[in-house]
């Protein structure tokens, strides 16, 4: 059972592979709530995209006798594993090529830079003056990257292009990116950074590993790229720092409490989210509705994992994408 299947792009790609795979499916463009859980009935999987997975959710699913809930994307951390755990339900993501998320992520870098959304806003009012327009060389900035993983990995690839100073910092070392960046200490990335950017999964360890202390740490005018998770940024902190010109730019793929605000359409609704009101106040932060991941190529191998991890799940082979729940 798909929920949250998008009409426009994804169910073709879930046809095809239905058939290559020999699996059914059913599918809803709504999210996974208590009214339509009777949709998952007979349902051996029930796939969904980052939404409300907490231990309700997962209990009542359980309950229907489904066994697998593979994620329709990198992220999992929306499902409740102890409690996915608990009922012997076993949990999946997917992968991707990481070109989209690392190319999306060095274009936000340079709209930053570049006072892109400055410069657009006010050519939208045919206010063609360079005054407050002037931006900045990447080619003369020190980028940290936290996280060296397949995304950071093409991120600093096309950083060493430009030329610019390139940092690193990873719990476990790639010695792909030898010769393109200097692995370093998380004080030293934070305090020699002109530009930080994240590409981490959220753990108990890392959450809101861009927070006050951090970023006291920071050079002022520090810019913040997220293309990975919300909850890696204390968002109070972020605006403390936006207020005082600590923080000189942000660029927000992902935001702390997203869900149930990002792919909905809420036109002419009140968004019950401040901090989100306050972001888009600043003309120095820039925030994209979770659409890094979003090219034909992504879409399509995402839908394609889904198919494979329940082809294994039904044959009772090893599957690469299943997440070992502690």
């Amino acid at each position: 059972m798909f929920y949250s299947l998008r009409p426009f792009d994804e169910l073709q790609y879930a046809e095809k592979f239905s058939k290559e795979y020999g699996i059914e499916f059913a599918w809803t463009s709504e999210y996974p709530s208590m009214n339509n859980l009777s949709l998952a009935k007979g349902c051996d999987a029930v796939c969904t995209t980052p939404c409300d997975m907490s231990a309700p959710m997962v209990d009542a699913f359980a309950e229907l006798g489904v066994r697998f809930l593979p994620c329709r994307s990198i992220g999992y951390d929306h499902i409740d594993l102890a409690e996915a755990k608990k009922h012997g339900m076993r949990v999946s993501n997917v992968g991707y090529d990481p070109g989209g998320v690392a190319n999306y992520s060095v274009m936000l870098m340079l709209m930053c830079l570049r006072r892109m959304p400055q410069i657009m806003a006010r050519a939208g009012v045919q206010d063609f003056t360079l005054k407050g327009k002037m931006g900045h060389d990447i080619s003369r900035c020190t980028v940290g990257v936290i996280g060296t993983g397949r995304i950071g990995k093409t991120v600093i690839r096309s950083l060493s292009g430009f030329g610019c100073r390139v940092l690193a910092y990873d719990l476990y070392r790639n010695r792909d990116i030898a010769g393109m960046a200097e692995y370093v200490d998380l004080d030293t990335l934070f305090a020699q950074s002109d530009i930080l950017t994240l590409h981490v999964n959220v753990t108990p360890e890392n959450e809101h590993i861009i927070n006050a202390e951090s970023l006291q740490k920071c050079r002022d005018g520090v810019i913040i790229v997220n293309a990975a998770r919300g909850k890696l940024i204390d968002t109070a902190a972020l605006i403390a720092g936006l207020k005082s010109g600590k923080v000189g730019a942000a660029a927000l793929d992902v935001m702390e409490d997203e869900n149930g605000l990002y792919y909905y359409n809420l036109t002419g609704r009140i968004i019950d989210n401040s901090d989100m009101a306050v972001l888009r106040s600043f003309p120095n932060v820039i925030l994209s509705p979770h659409t890094a991941f979003y090219t034909d190529d992504a879409v399509e191998s995402m839908v394609e994992g889904i198919f494979r991890s329940v082809d294994c799940f039904a044959k009772g082979i090893r599957n690469p994408m299943e997440i070992e729940i502690p």
